[in-house]
């Protein structure tokens, strides 16, 4: 596997190594002692799967400590752009964010460590997300960021993507408090 370093630190981009045939194709979407090797130490205790159609935005989630969630997530079928914010106070990064496609063809998978707010926007129809979690969900805990704040200035691409009621009530940027 490679591990590809973005511009902000602890955001990794994974790229597998896929054997593939005329039959289809093989990878190792996770490994504990390779990731571990490779820097990633992270113990996940749960996994998550979601099926959305093409223009649905879930984000910007996360949870705060002592329930906060590193994910490892990926692309089974179809397409999205995926979206990680720095929310960590006293980062250098704070409020600066990463994009990335994630494809079932590019078997790409982002590693979004603790400290970080997560949406991705569905890009096709019937896409399959999955994500390896780092703790177990916590009601009291989430928080959502609004996909579309401008402080952020995401290029999500889409003006009316389909949102939950949670999404479409997320914190302003500037409003939100952050317990990282």
């Amino acid at each position: 596997m490679e591990i590809i370093q973005t511009q902000i630190p602890g955001l990794l981009i994974i790229k597998p190594r896929v054997f593939s045939d005329e039959r289809g194709y093989f990878y190792e979407s996770w490994n504990q002692e390779s990731f571990s090797k490779n820097g990633i130490k992270t113990n996940f205790v749960q996994d998550n799967q979601s099926l959305s159609q093409k223009g649905v935005l879930r984000g910007l989630h996360f949870q705060n400590p002592p329930h906060a969630q590193a994910k490892l997530v990926r692309v089974i079928q179809g397409a999205v752009l995926d979206v990680a914010v720095d929310i960590r106070t006293g980062s250098p990064t704070y409020g600066k964010h990463v994009s990335i496609e994630l494809t079932a063809e590019n078997h790409l998978q982002f590693f979004i460590p603790e400290g970080f707010a997560h949406g991705f926007l569905t890009l096709k129809d019937n896409t399959i997300f999955s994500y390896k979690c780092s703790a177990y969900y916590h009601k009291a805990s989430e928080g959502c960021i609004l996909w579309n704040d401008p402080d952020l200035a995401i290029a999500w691409n889409t003006d009316h993507p389909t949102l939950s009621d949670k999404d479409l009530e997320g914190n302003k940027f500037r409003t939100f408090t952050s317990l990282f």
